[in-house]
């Protein structure tokens, strides 16, 4: 939970500096000023990234752990002169490669998107008002403030209009601020009511917020078990390797005829037991995944958000803006009681920082009523639901939620009309006066009377209805939560044919947080008239009984809620506020790319899966082996080259094409779980496998070249076996791939030249016999094996 921030940390953070700079004047700066600001650092420029830089990018491909330990192995045989088998480091330069190549492609491509996606800001300079990106605020700059904009740095109110700012996303605090001229606002907050210009007193890395902001941007990493569930197996893989390592050393020491053997045969055993491109792959499936997303327009800021979303089991959905458009229109005035109701529209509409409601007032009204001069009133906030401003000579008039401002037990049939408009799915605001001026305490004034009930209209997406039966086909629960009149959210519920139960909750009577709310937040799909905090509890709610939940939305009332929730997913065309703390933003604002983002998910978790099956199997069996050499006091039986040869043609590049291709499986918890329940028995049954057929071959007399040819054929079939069960189900593509894969494999064991350069040697016709049928029944055993271990993964199909 945030913490807020200490007194003397508010005023370090902006009041000294707001003390002592002179006042900008009321034009702005000059361009001049600007440009001298800028040359001498003043500007509001950071270190943030929306990717790693270069540098970064480098060292984590290349400087790992595994790469030093492979690196190291391959010093030790070249020292033995045996150049052939530390090809095994060609391959790691080859992967971390491309490991670079595929993430500065990505790279450049998130970059760009986050340039289009990044929020604008009003500032006044030279006179005119100008929207600049955000780090080209600079120091001084008087910064135009309207509901929705995210404050840029830190700063000073100068003029204000009914002016609230909300600081939940920086302090923890939940309920708006109201400001004065000359109060500090810091940067991350986000204006909610109200206008107002603020002199800009911290920029950059000295603002009191700036890493908040930041992180927004930054290349970083969500929750995400497939990386958690890597980097497990690959501690189980480091800790193997620490403790028979130097087993295997003193074992090859004491059997092989010469040191170089031994340190051949200790090697072989090392390279075979590290994952040297799980990493990588897992890698090149989210950057991957990110390429096509941008190509669909839609920026992933968390890579392995991708992955999230898939997980997902409950979508909160808010309604404007994700099941509608997001644009409102007028549609029309219904008097209910005496009064110039179209004269007090039109001069509500003549606010400038009004929200969506006022814009369409004003495309109907626009043109300001004369006489009608504002004296002072009350901008519209989530949270209070209404607006209104006092006249001087008018009254005051209030525009807002009916259910809101008509006093309790409204006998004049206003309550039951609003109703039956809300039933219609029409949004419906009542317009009432009062002789009242409105005072500082933001509270509705008394005597207010009934004038005219306000209809607007929402335009329903056409992609809405067939997108929500993608999900619910998913078994994704659907949760519609918004702040409009509980009967409009139905009405619009069941037009886009929400699945379940579309009674509405009016969530004002919810329960506060706790067991109460939980209960019923899971049972009902429908709310209105829920607060920003509320829509941040319900998500928490949800997250305590044990869900994975993603948040869409576009306003500054979303912006907790998405922040909170464990994917937030943000129309391009809302709030600054909004898009700053999701971890997917929908450039185009189109709802319908949702399912793709899932099925990206997919492919990114089924196929991270299949090749760490792969890698993990030969880890297995390369640990097996390892001990029982060591056990039997046999040379290990392969050189490093054959364990290159099976890596490279059975494991490394199918993994490569399998890691990239397309899957629809879904998503079930338990990657490491599955991958072990695989990976074990099958690496053992392939290691016994392997020592049966090197045992059979020293038995009868072949020469130690001989045995581990023999060796190499078998290992060879078992992990081609295991190609074909992990590229299940079989497509063409795939065919085609195991397919060029077996005769690779077939070429090096049949032309003179394959088996020179692997260092192969066939064995007697028996003993290859022998080989080839201790493959087939390996594959046979691992077959039987993965029938056990795959019930459990609730395959679909893919393609």
């Amino acid at each position: 939970m945030a913490v807020s921030p200490a007194p003397d940390e508010l005023a370090g953070a902006a009041g000294p500096a707001a003390v002592e700079r002179e006042d900008t004047g009321p034009d702005g700066l000059s361009d001049q000023e600007v440009a001298a600001r800028v040359a001498g650092g003043l500007d509001n420029r950071t270190d943030a990234q929306s990717s790693r830089p270069l540098r970064d990018i480098v060292r984590a491909n290349v400087m790992t752990p595994f790469n030093a330990l492979l690196g190291v192995l391959a010093a030790l045989v070249v020292v033995t002169g045996a150049f052939g088998d530390a090809l095994f480091i060609v391959i790691v330069v080859f992967n971390s490669g491309i490991g670079i190549v595929q993430e500065l492609r990505a790279k450049a491509t998130l970059d760009r998107l986050a340039v289009l996606s990044q929020p604008r800001v009003r500032v006044r300079r030279s006179g005119a008002v100008a929207e600049v990106a955000v780090e080209a605020v600079v120091l001084d700059d008087l910064v135009v403030l309207r509901p929705g904009d995210q404050v840029p740095a830190d700063c000073r109110a100068r003029q204000v209009d009914g002016l609230e700012i909300d600081e939940s996303l920086v302090t923890g605090e939940s309920d708006p601020v109201a400001k004065q001229a000359g109060d500090a606002i810091l940067s991350g907050s986000v204006a909610v009511a109200g206008s107002g210009t603020a002199q800009v007193t911290a920029v950059g890395a000295s603002a009191f917020a700036a890493r908040l902001t930041a992180e927004a941007r930054r290349f970083s990493l969500t929750r995400s078990e497939l990386n958690e569930g890597i980097n497990r197996i690959l501690t189980y893989v480091a800790i193997a390797i620490a403790i028979v390592g130097p087993i295997l050393f003193v074992s090859q020491l004491g059997t092989a005829a010469n040191w170089r053997d031994a340190v051949r045969g200790a090697v072989a055993g090392l390279v075979g037991m590290v994952p040297e491109g799980l990493v990588l792959l897992a890698s090149l499936t989210f950057f991957a995944a990110a390429l096509t997303l941008a190509r669909r327009r839609v920026l992933v800021r968390e890579l392995p958000a991708v992955e999230g979303l898939a997980r997902v089991d409950v979508l909160c959905l808010d309604k404007t803006g994700t099941l509608t458009e997001g644009h409102i229109t007028f549609a029309g005035v219904e008097p209910v009681g005496d009064g110039p109701a179209d004269s007090a529209l039109a001069a509500l509409a003549a606010d400038e920082a009004g929200n969506a409601t006022v814009t369409a007032l004003r495309q109907q009204f626009p043109t300001p009523p004369k006489g009608w001069e504002k004296v002072a009133g009350v901008a519209f906030t989530s949270a209070r639901k209404w607006s209104a401003a006092s006249y001087a000579d008018q009254g005051t008039w209030v525009l807002g939620a009916p259910e809101m401002i008509l006093p309790v037990g409204d006998s004049g049939g206003v309550a039951r009309r609003v109703d039956q408009l809300a039933s219609a799915g029409v949004r419906t605001l009542l317009l009432a006066q009062s002789h009242t001026p409105v005072g500082e305490q933001y509270a509705l004034p008394p005597g207010l009377r009934p004038v005219a009930l306000v209809t607007f209209e929402e335009r329903i997406r056409d992609d809405a209805a067939e997108t929500l039966r993608y999900f619910t086909a998913q078994g994704v629960a659907l949760k519609v939560i918004s702040g409009d009149n509980p009967a409009t959210v139905e009405a619009v519920a069941r037009r886009v044919d929400l699945p379940g139960d579309a009674d509405p909750v009016d969530a004002r009577r919810l329960p506060p947080d706790g067991p109460g709310l939980a209960e019923v937040v899971e049972k009902a799909n429908v709310f209105g008239r829920v607060t920003p905090q509320q829509k941040r509890s319900m998500v928490g709610a949800l997250q305590s009984g044990g869900h994975v939940v993603a948040m869409t939305g576009d306003g500054v009332n979303d912006a907790l809620a998405l922040k909170d929730a464990d994917i937030g997913v943000a129309m391009g065309s809302g709030t600054a506020a909004a898009r700053a703390v999701a971890q997917i933003v929908l450039l185009d604002s189109q709802f319908s790319v949702l399912p793709g983002v899932v099925a990206e998910g997919r492919r990114v978790i089924a196929n991270v899966e299949r090749v760490a099956n792969l890698f993990l199997t030969k880890n297995v069996t390369s640990l097996v082996l390892a001990l029982a050499v060591a056990v039997a006091r046999w040379p290990f039986p392969f050189l490093p080259r054959h364990l290159t040869l099976i890596s490279t043609v059975v494991i490394g590049v199918p993994g490569f094409f399998l890691a990239l291709g397309p899957s629809n499986q879904r998503f079930t918890p338990g990657f490491v779980t599955r991958v072990l329940r695989f990976a074990v028995p099958a690496g053992v049954v392939a290691a016994v496998a392997v020592l049966i057929a090197y045992g059979l071959a020293r038995a009868a007399h072949n020469s130690a070249p001989q045995a581990k040819t023999a060796a190499t054929i078998v290992l060879f079939g078992v992990s081609l076996w295991i190609l074909v069960i992990q590229a299940r189900p079989m497509r063409p593509w795939k065919m085609a791939l195991v397919a060029a894969m077996a005769a690779l494999g077939g070429l090096a064991f049949a032309i003179p030249f394959g088996r020179r350069f692997y260092d192969l040697t066939i064995p007697s016709g028996l003993i290859t016999l022998e080989a080839l049928v201790l493959a087939a029944a390996g594959a046979v055993v691992i077959q039987l094996t993965s029938i056990w271990s795959m019930p459990r993964r609730s395959l679909a199909s893919s393609p």
